[in-house]
């Protein structure tokens, strides 16, 4: 099987997860535009160039060039992603995070749990997502409520499962819109 067919098996599958997962937290119409990006050939040939499968493609691209242009050319048009949401900040004349809204921040959290059931299949834990973001927490140019909302969201996850952190989504997060 090529890496074209590869590349876009897992990133259609994981699309299809976040669609289903954005259901689950009341966001489905904004789960249906989910990385849509990742099929335009500025995104998609590179990650079919860079296709291991265990790993983004966009690792590869920066391994070889030294940065990743289709991950540049992603993350500016998916709001989802907290490198989305940096601005200069004419007080400081500083690049800085910017606080997300909340639709973003959990279809950000929907994005995170279906990448790792995507990666890690059958040896998914609830606890996967939630260990993934506070390993790379320290390099993070995200603003601190973001952060925190994400990482309790993913706390909850891990401590209460997906049923109980869905619901709080829907019932509590959303009505804050």
């Amino acid at each position: 099987m090529s890496n074209l067919f590869k590349h876009f098996k897992t990133i259609t599958s994981h699309r299809h997860k976040v669609i289903g997962l954005c259901k689950k937290a009341g966001i489905f119409w904004q789960g249906l535009g989910h990385d849509l990006s990742k099929y335009h050939p500025a995104e998609f040939l590179v990650g079919a160039r860079f296709y291991k499968g265990t790993r983004s493609p966009n690792e590869g691209e920066r391994e070889v060039f030294g940065n990743s242009r289709a991950w540049m050319r992603h993350k500016g048009r998916n709001r989802h992603h907290f490198e989305y949401w940096t601005d200069y900040n004419p007080a400081t004349k500083k690049i800085e995070p910017v606080e997300m809204p909340i639709k973003y921040v959990i279809e950000m959290f929907c994005d995170r749990v279906a990448a790792s059931k995507n990666y890690l299949k059958a040896g998914y834990k609830p606890d996967h997502p939630l260990q993934y973001f506070i390993n790379a927490k320290h390099r993070r140019m995200i603003h601190p409520a973001t952060s925190q909302l994400l990482e309790d969201l993913l706390t909850m996850l891990k401590e209460k499962g997906e049923d109980e952190t869905f619901r709080f989504i829907r019932t509590q997060l959303l009505n804050k819109k």
